[in-house]
């Protein structure tokens, strides 16, 4: 191991750096990812890339404070809670990524350039300048492929089983970036398959109240995301991306809110999708 080598008073001074063949994580960190309802009935999978703002004890702070900690560049505010309700109501299996977006983003394909910023919002992430390939890869080695081979593991259990599995990713947004506010409550994201996207779609608009946005705030693509293309599109599996806007969901009430209405319009969805009994 090496100390990095920085000024005085900086909040990540100490911070660990691992080489090749050494261990990130140690005693007392948590798992690279965490499994809620691992045998639930529920035809879902739901995913949570940004559930955490942890960061690693060898990573130290990454040189942040620990209010920049608690911004949306670290994490998906409120967004885990809202899984978790979810996951309960429907008995639905789902997994949380244990580390913030920052150490690794766990919906960006490894080695692009947004997969580890050295900048976010504005804001300079200290201990992702400079990093170096080896360092990038142990990042990827211990937090991001565990998450994802979990993933892969579930959806294979499940094909082989004779079920058709349903990837559902869950994320959460900032009402406004930029000094720009994002007038939409939710919305709903797909690539090149729309087949539960569209459905989604119409059954959110269908609710009274919501603005619903189509493929906004954000859009899938190859280049920006990870989690849909590769667990959802190559397989073939029905798929979409889910984003909630952060203030609706910043309180127990608002969570509980919106897991009850997704758990109501994904199991409409289903029935639509698939007529018949629905298997697990």
């Amino acid at each position: 191991m090496i100390m990095v080598d920085v000024p005085s008073g900086e909040p990540w001074q100490g911070a660990l750096v691992t080489r090749t063949g050494m261990s990130l994580l140690v005693d007392g960190d948590a798992p690279a990812f965490g499994v809620e309802r691992p045998a639930g009935a529920a035809p879902y999978v739901l995913t949570c890339d940004h559930a955490s703002r942890q960061i690693p004890r060898r990573l130290g702070s990454l040189g942040l404070s620990e209010e920049d900690l608690g911004r949306h560049i670290a994490w998906d505010l409120g967004v885990a809670a809202v899984a978790r309700a979810l996951s309960a109501r429907l008995d639905a299996f789902l997994i949380l990524q244990g580390y913030s977006r920052l150490c690794i983003d766990a919906n960006r394909p490894p080695g692009t350039p947004q997969s580890i910023l050295p900048w976010s919002d504005g804001t300079a992430i200290p201990g992702n300048q400079g990093l170096s390939p080896v360092e990038a890869a142990i990042r990827e080695r211990e937090l991001f492929r565990p998450y994802h081979d979990r993933i892969g593991a579930e959806l294979d259990r499940r094909q082989l089983a004779g079920s058709t599995p349903v990837l559902v990713s869950l994320h959460s947004f900032t009402p406004a970036l930029g000094g720009r506010p994002r007038p939409w409550h939710v919305g709903v994201l797909y690539n090149r398959d729309a087949r539960l996207g569209r459905l989604l779609l119409g059954l959110l608009r269908g609710e009274v109240g919501l603005v619903v946005g189509d493929n906004e705030p954000y859009a899938v693509s190859d280049e920006t995301d990870y989690t849909i293309g590769v667990h959802g599109e190559r397989r073939g599996l029905p798929h979409v991306e889910l984003e909630l806007r952060q203030d609706l969901i910043a309180d127990e009430a608002g969570s509980a809110e919106w897991a009850e209405r997704l758990a109501r319009l994904l199991a409409r969805a289903h029935e639509l999708l698939f007529p018949g009994p629905v298997l697990g």
